[in-house]
């Protein structure tokens, strides 16, 4: 996928400043505290320096309890309530309802995708290869231990329990033991210059109800594998556009493929119907499908906010609606029935009325 900052809204906040003060922290933590409005940068086992921020005055409808930094990526919910949000930029932060924590266990900063297997581990896609994350220590896994690449976009634990990576170099799957990496098939890419220059690359991974394995191509359509073999969809079968962001299945089983050019198509298992902008969709880059416990469609967008399908219409949601910025990534609705955004400008939560946002400190950025 073509790496670029997107032109956004930028709004004006007013800081008043009242002072700069430097504190030393030396309790060798693997987390930085943020919600208490400083930064920590403290190393496990050394010694860091503590910068408060200028103080903020936010519009109304914004809770500054909870702050993201970065482009949020992803928002997964763990069984202990506590959320866990993938950045473009700051790795990956934790929210227990109270305060934010960053973790500084890993090198990576840019963290694409959040899984929790079986035995309660979670697993970091970055570009800096995979992490597993036990509750108390992190383990790194690169190119060296089997990895076709460091650029890894996707984590998904299947029914069975084996974990897949989707990478810039194709499919990895891990057993437990080892890697191996699948020979998904390359895309051409020769009437595309602008396109990211990775004919393997593999946006997300996603396994539907029947265990069938279909990947998200850059450029070939979307890939469906029984673990045998290989069948690509493309336009020519109908697929609004071969570059396909992400996958979802409903709870009717049709699935959804959410495209960069295209809009989105809904596969019944026989044919393709595809939703646009002219059909109502808030923009025809779609990155993700969610659907919620009442059974609307969410469809995250590029640039047009957010759009919710009700089986018959449209429904848009916009930075006029309460949204930090139109351009969104990912939507998870939590235990309560909240509903959450991760967008360039931070996080908003929905509950069925009205938005609360949890803006990115320090402005606009990638």
């Amino acid at each position: 996928m073509k790496k670029h900052c997107i032109t956004r809204h930028i709004f004006s906040l007013l800081f008043l400043f009242i002072g700069l003060q430097w504190g030393i922290c030396q309790d060798g933590t693997n987390l930085t505290q943020a919600g208490t409005g400083n930064i920590d940068i403290m190393p496990a086992g050394q010694t860091g320096f503590s910068m408060p921020r200028l103080p903020e005055i936010y519009p109304p409808g914004v809770d500054t309890a909870l702050q993201i930094n970065g482009y949020v990526r992803r928002i997964f919910q763990d069984k202990a309530g506590h959320l866990w949000f993938a950045t473009y930029g700051n790795g990956v932060g934790r929210y227990d309802g109270k305060s934010m924590s960053y973790f500084t266990g890993f090198e990576a900063d840019i963290v694409r995708d959040i899984a929790v297997d079986k035995s309660g581990k979670l697993w970091f896609a970055t570009n800096a290869g995979v992490y597993c994350y036990d509750g108390t220590d992190f383990k790194h896994y690169t190119e060296a231990e089997g990895l076709s690449s460091k650029e890894v976009w996707s984590v998904l634990e299947d029914k069975a329990g084996d974990l897949w990576f989707g990478t810039d170099n194709g499919v990895c799957h891990y057993d437990g033991k080892k890697f191996s990496v699948l020979p998904v098939p390359a895309a051409d890419l020769s009437g595309f210059p602008s396109a990211y220059p990775a004919p393997k690359f593999v946006n997300s991974i996603f396994q539907d109800k029947n265990g069938i394995l279909w990947f998200a191509s850059n450029g070939g359509g979307v890939y469906r594998y029984d673990g045998k073999s290989f069948i690509a969809f493309t336009e020519k079968n109908g697929l609004c556009n071969n570059f396909v962001v992400s996958v979802f299945e409903d709870h009717a089983g049709n699935l959804w493929f959410a495209t960069q050019f295209g809009g989105v198509s809904r596969y019944d298992g026989k044919s393709f119907t595809t939703f646009r902008e002219k059909d109502g969709l808030n923009s025809n880059f779609v990155w993700t499908v969610f659907e919620d416990k009442t059974g609307n469609l969410w469809f995250a967008t590029a640039g047009g906010g957010v759009s919710r399908y009700d089986g018959t219409s449209f429904t848009k949601f916009t930075i006029t609606d309460g949204l930090p910025s139109n351009y969104i990534q990912s939507i998870m609705e939590d235990d309560a029935g909240n509903l959450w955004f991760g967008t360039s400008e931070g996080v908003a939560r929905y509950d069925g009325k009205s938005f609360v946002s949890f803006p990115k400190k320090g402005g606009a950025g990638c």
